[in-house]
């Protein structure tokens, strides 16, 4: 069986190497390019790739460990790759239970999904596994600032431990009540540690993602009324603090009919979309339209799933449908190539999260050329500094928002 591999991914093993972090875009092939090297670098063994040569068996025996996200697990999808791979057995479980592999040795492991980002009980793991055995992480976004990048440069050796990285490199604001990161220093030096590790898929895409942001109405009384007393008009009682006048405010523009309408033309226009949204009352709001609007429920051909914290179904099976996923649970380690279309009802707040979203369609075997992304987005002061923050590939702060406009 030949192995298909883009030369991007070939070159990418070529250049990996132990305790490097192999970076590729969402739909870039990351994870046969991962087996690719332990197959071939770590083992010893020759794959016939693209129909040249062939499949040899392996000189070595090394064990294969994946962690990666529960749902990658559950779905199946390291062993499914890796049964083009002969005797590729990896054994498959998610950052959830990466404690459990805390004493094994002398094996090879595979990081799927940057989950080291900080310096909790995931990374300190992490460490002590890397310590002991051959490893590669994967990752579409390994990191937006130098201590996302910690924990890695522990694992490969710069630095003993935590504490020594930030002696060398960070110096905090004097004037704030929590730890804050004011500067980094040396940063020639973290620019060395990182281009030594980190290997970049440079893809070309076929594909052309065409951005849509529809604009809908709010209710601006009652918002701005909101903004001015400070009183949650749910809960009949003040707000307390920047988190919850922001849910208010959210709430207001998310939960508008007039958004679920706009929603609604798109779903029959286009036939076949996946809905990201972020909150409950959105999806009971999307159901609701689903199990009681006669251009759904007297349509036989039409069918609605969910993706969530409490419900993890299929993608429907008719000709026409709509997907409901929930950012949290569903923006990564699934992909689907029956439809060109997303529809983001709500904007989550970090933009590696709407990256991660978007790429569900956008793969390498889509035979879509054009994609399709809408946005739903009133003109309120929630959602445009939202959309800001996206645009500058910022995480939204509630605090910085608050401290700003209130």
């Amino acid at each position: 069986m030949a192995v298909e591999l883009y030369d991007y991914q070939i070159a990418a093993v070529d250049q990996l190497k132990t305790g490097s972090i192999l970076c590729g875009g969402v739909g870039t092939g990351k994870t046969r390019t991962a087996l690719t090297y332990y197959y071939t670098k770590v083992l010893g063994g020759h794959l016939n790739i693209n129909g040249n040569g062939r499949t040899t068996v392996p000189k070595r025996r090394v064990k294969l460990y994946v962690i990666t996200t529960a749902r990658k697990r559950d779905s199946c999808d390291w062993e499914n790759e890796a049964l083009m791979f002969y005797d590729c057995n990896p054994i498959v479980d998610s950052w959830n239970n990466i404690q459990k592999y805390k004493e094994i040795k002398n094996a090879f492991f595979i990081f799927d999904e940057q989950r080291v980002v900080g310096y909790g009980t995931w990374a300190k793991t992490f460490i002590k596994i890397a310590k002991n055995n051959d490893w590669i992480l994967l990752s579409a976004t390994p990191g937006d600032v130098w201590m996302d990048y910690a924990a890695v440069f522990i694992a490969n050796g710069f630095y003993r431990n935590i504490s020594e990285f930030k002696y060398k490199h960070v110096v905090y604001s004097r004037y704030t009540k929590y730890p804050k990161v004011e500067k980094y220093i040396n940063v020639g030096t973290l620019t060395k540690h990182r281009n030594d590790i980190l290997v970049t898929m440079n893809a070309k895409r076929r594909t052309m993602a065409h951005h849509e942001y529809i604009r809908v109405s709010y209710d601006k009384v009652i918002f701005d009324k909101v903004c001015k007393d400070r009183w949650n008009v749910f809960e009949k009682q003040p707000i307390q603090n920047a988190g919850e006048l922001c849910l208010i405010l959210r709430r207001i523009v998310n939960a508008d009919r007039r958004r679920l309408k706009a929603c609604k033309e798109l779903i029959l226009k286009k036939k076949k979309v996946i809905i990201f949204y972020n909150f409950n009352y959105e999806l009971d709001m999307l159901v609701e339209m689903f199990e009681n609007d006669a251009d759904f429920t007297k349509d036989a051909d039409f069918g609605y799933s969910q993706w969530n914290g409490h419900k993890h179904e299929s993608i429907p099976q008719t000709k026409r449908w709509a997907y409901l996923v929930q950012y949290t649970a569903g923006a990564e380690a699934w992909n689907c190539i029956e439809t060109d279309t997303i529809i983001f009802y709500s904007q989550n707040y970090s933009y590696k999260i709407m990256e991660q979203a978007a790429g569900r369609i956008d793969r390498l075997n889509t035979p879509f050329l054009d994609l399709f992304y809408y946005h739903l987005i009133s003109p309120s002061l929630i959602d445009k500094s939202i959309r800001k923050a996206l645009e500058s590939k910022k995480q939204f702060n509630e605090k910085a928002f608050y401290n700003r406009y209130f």
